[in-house]
This record gives structure tokens, C-alpha cells and sequence, in this order.
């Protein structure tokens, strides 16, 4: 019996499944018969979604970029906090070891993967701060010209701090709220 879903739905089906596949057997391992084969569909159906097996896996790391980016999404408290406030209070670390995402893309056999959502995470990520930082500008709180350039190196610059070995979770927050704050001198 053909079940029939809607093209967003199967979409979904499709990168999960692949993700969960990538995990158990490997990135290199599973071909886009195998997500088919799982799925129970014709390998012409996850080719319609996806060009290649490469292209399935970048919508994937989009996907979850987006996902991890959201948590850090600006609500309207922050309009009333000033910017020293936010950052003391705002979410350094957002994944959770509970999905599939998270297990297969943190994997030492796939690190270039987790640069790769890494870096994806960043770009998304720093148009949320300078946003941040032009309404601090505005407010009158930081008097930095280059709004984008600094949110670029907010962003980019704790990549060092977050994938050390040397500090608990903790410790990376507390370094990474205090350089902020001493970089944006609040």
C-alpha cells in the first residue's frame, strides 16, 4: 500500500532518517538506497528532494543550523534589558545530546561535519548580534561604528573557548560572557 505525504512532511522523513542512518553506519557508509530502503520508498523519491547524498546532508546541517540559531532568538524582554543584562543572561550553549542530530554530527569520525554546522551556526548567528548590537548603539550603550564587524568577531571569536577541552561548560560561559563584556566595554 503507497502512503502518500505531504512533500514537507516527507522531506523530513527523508533528512532524519538520513541523519539517523549517517550515526548508525557512517556518513561514508550509507548511500541514498539505504535512507530509501529504510524510508520504504523508491530511491527516485529522496532524489527528487535531494540532487546527492552531499546536497542531503547540507540541507540537513541548514536545517539544524537554523534550529540552534532560534534558541538565541531576540524576544521583546530584550528591549527593556540593557546589553550588558542580555549577555550576563543569554544562552551560551544550545544543543542537547538528545537527538540525532547532535549524536551524529558530534561523532569524532565526522568533526569535519561539526566544523562545517560550526562555522554555518556562526554566519547565522552574527546577523542576530548585530542586530543586537545596532539597537545597543541606538540605546546609546556601546559606541561602536562597525556594528557587523563586531558581531562577526563576537561570534566567530568564541568558536576557540566552546571547543576547548580545557574548560568545563562553566568555565566556557563565564570566559565567554566576560570577554564580551570587556570587548564591548560595558
Amino acid at each position: 500500500m503507497r502512503i502518500t505525504k505531504e512533500p514537507e512532511e516527507r522531506k523530513q522523513e527523508i533528512l532524519d532518517t538520513a541523519m539517523r542512518l549517517f550515526y548508525e553506519k557512517g556518513y561514508e557508509k550509507t548511500s541514498i538506497a539505504d535512507i530509501a530502503k529504510n524510508i520504504g520508498v523508491a530511491q527516485g523519491l529522496c532524489y527528487r528532494y535531494f540532487p546527492s547524498k552531499e546536497a542531503l546532508f547540507d540541507s540537513a546541517i541548514e536545517q539544524y543550523a537554523e534550529k540552534l540559531v532560534s534558541r538565541f532568538s531576540v524576544s521583546s524582554r530584550h528591549n527593556k534589558m540593557t546589553l550588558k543584562e542580555f549577555i550576563e543572561t543569554m544562552p551560551i550553549m544550545v544543543e542537547t545530546e538528545d537527538n540525532t542530530y547532535y549524536k551524529t554530527l558530534h561523532v569524532v569520525e565526522n568533526k569535519k561535519f561539526h566544523d562545517q554546522l560550526t562555522l554555518k551556526v556562526c554566519e547565522k548567528l552574527s546577523r542576530v548580534v548585530a542586530n543586537v548590537l545596532e539597537h545597543a548603539k541606538k540605546k546609546g550603550e556601546i559606541s561602536i561604528d562597525d556594528t557587523r564587524s563586531a558581531a562577526l568577531f563576537c561570534v566567530y571569536g568564541q568558536i576557540g573557548i566552546l571547543l576547548s577541552k580545557n574548560y568545563t561548560a562553566e568555565e566556557k560561559e563565564k570566559h565567554i560572557r566576560e570577554f564580551l563584556i570587556y570587548a564591548l566595554r560595558l
